[in-house]
């Protein structure tokens, strides 16, 4: 029975109740069995799986929500993988990818990347690119492996083009996100209705089971309503992306 981690983060016990019934409704109709070992030190989830239909479960499961490589030496070059924002530092952005053993080790966005892939080369400080891009503890990213140093546990990354296509489209749209951090959808939706928020917002995008963005109507801004969907969620953080700010700040972004 091997224990895998999914690229999903909790944030209480009570979702792990949750992510238990995804999983037997993902995985209805095969032969396989799923048991929840529990959570690493970030709280990514960790499952064991069982059963006939085990390798199809495990490839679908990677595929649809993403499997961990908790060891350094799975880690592969070039490969795309998700990642939780884990902290800011003054030249890079480090990003939780899951890697357990020999140590915890994150992949390491380079300031001089992000400058190159988000500011169109400027040298723009970390600081100014995560307000504008709304990257807070926990925000789910899609990166992009670009060098593995077992000798000295390291491991560079840069954003993937599937992370940078989805920056594209939001920019395009115009539309605010409030982006919310540690809040199932039905969580959510419940705050959104019970605030009267419901005129404000187009659609709820999910990046992860527990984390999503709300499309903001045009004309919304999406910081003021935290104060509001704040009262309701008071355990899940917050973050916002606003296109106008990000064109206003960089000129016309890359197309």
């Amino acid at each position: 029975m091997p224990t895998v981690t999914l690229s999903t983060k909790v944030y209480s016990n009570f979702q792990l109740k949750l992510v238990d019934e995804k999983l037997q409704s993902m995985l209805k109709g095969l032969k396989v069995e799923t048991k929840i070992r529990g959570v690493s030190s970030r709280g990514l989830v960790q499952i064991a799986v069982s059963g006939e239909d085990e390798k199809v479960a495990s490839h679908y499961l990677d595929k649809e929500i993403g499997l961990c490589p908790t060891l350094l030496e799975h880690v592969e070059k070039f490969c795309t993988v998700k990642g939780y924002v884990a902290s800011l530092k003054k030249e890079e952005l480090c990003i939780d990818i899951g890697i357990l053993s020999p140590s915890t080790i994150d992949a390491a966005i380079p300031l001089k990347r992000l400058q190159a892939q988000l500011a169109d080369g400027r040298k723009m400080a970390l600081k100014k690119i995560a307000e504008l891009f709304g990257f807070v503890e926990n925000l789910p990213l899609s990166v992009k492996i670009c060098s593995v140093n077992k000798g000295n546990s390291r491991v560079e990354a840069m954003l993937s083009e599937k992370q940078l296509v989805l920056y594209r489209s939001w920019i395009k749209s115009l539309l605010d996100r409030l982006i919310i951090l540690g809040a199932s959808f039905n969580e959510v939706m419940l705050a959104l209705k019970r605030t009267r928020c419901s005129r404000d917002f187009v659609s709820i995008e999910p990046l992860g089971l527990f984390e999503h963005a709300i499309v903001c109507k045009l004309g919304t801004d999406a910081v003021g309503l935290i104060p509001k969907i704040g009262r309701k969620l008071r355990n899940a953080n917050f973050t916002t992306f606003n296109p106008r700010r990000i064109i206003e700040s960089l000129g016309c972004w890359m197309s």
